[in-house]
């Protein structure tokens, strides 16, 4: 789930980066690239709406002598080739912010693609503000100057969930019911691995994984989980 909370944090950080006399009577513009057509195109557009009215609110509050913002969708489609391109077409426009969150996948062939921008044409070096995507190697193994995320890694959320499942005694049963794709997996081995080490005596009575963007009716699942006994359901969803 998207927070418009997260999406603020981007302008006040852009907002503190472009603070410089010399650029504040520009509008800072931030290039949004995300899913904006597709199965998927709901989710990143909900995204630029609210990325949009948080910058109609703080242009509105802002002094004159304060940043301005603008906001300048792409559209990455959710594949990281079309969102390199879409990356290329908001750098050869002057943009020097990007702001992205719909997939790790994505994220990470940005972050590749802007450390070889950062090296090749120093001038051109462009900051990655990450409202959302979360795979824990964005900043770990992977870890770049030009990104910054906001959200908590998907290790980070299951830490939060198993250390608040540990109070919960009545919890004997659990579910995991996740999306066939790269953070599905990663959190349903997650899941696993903290219950394991916090509550071991709980007992992981399905680990099922959707077909990305194909299922419609969830019966089937629901029906699955009431067989099982189940009496929490851990999804990524």
């Amino acid at each position: 789930m998207r927070d418009s909370g997260f999406l603020q944090c981007v302008l006040w950080a852009a907002s503190a980066l472009a603070a410089a006399p010399s650029i504040a009577a520009e509008p800072v513009k931030i290039g949004f690239i995300d899913v904006l057509s597709g199965p998927f195109a709901l989710a990143g557009q909900g995204s630029l709406k609210q990325l949009r009215e948080v910058v109609l609110q703080l242009n509105a509050k802002s002094a004159p002598a304060d940043p301005k913002f603008e906001v300048v969708p792409f559209d990455g489609k959710g594949a990281p080739q079309d969102s390199v391109s879409a990356l290329k077409s908001a750098t050869d426009q002057g943009i020097r912010y990007i702001t992205q969150g719909g997939g790790s996948g994505v994220a990470f062939a940005l972050v590749d693609a802007l450390n070889k921008l950062a090296d090749r044409e120093p001038e051109k070096a462009t900051l990655f503000l990450n409202y959302s995507a979360m795979d824990p190697g964005l900043t770990n193994d992977r870890c770049s100057y030009w990104h910054f995320r906001f959200y908590p890694s998907r290790e980070m959320k299951i830490e939060a969930l198993t250390t608040y499942m540990q109070r919960r005694p009545d919890i004997k049963k659990v579910y995991l019911l996740n999306q066939n794709y790269t953070h599905g997996q990663q959190v349903s081995k997650a899941a696993k691995d903290y219950l394991a080490r916090k509550r071991p005596d709980i007992q992981i009575v399905g680990d099922d994984f959707v077909p990305i963007a194909q299922v419609r009716d969830f019966a089937p699942y629901i029906a699955k989980i009431k067989a099982a006994g189940a009496d929490t359901v851990i999804t990524s969803n």
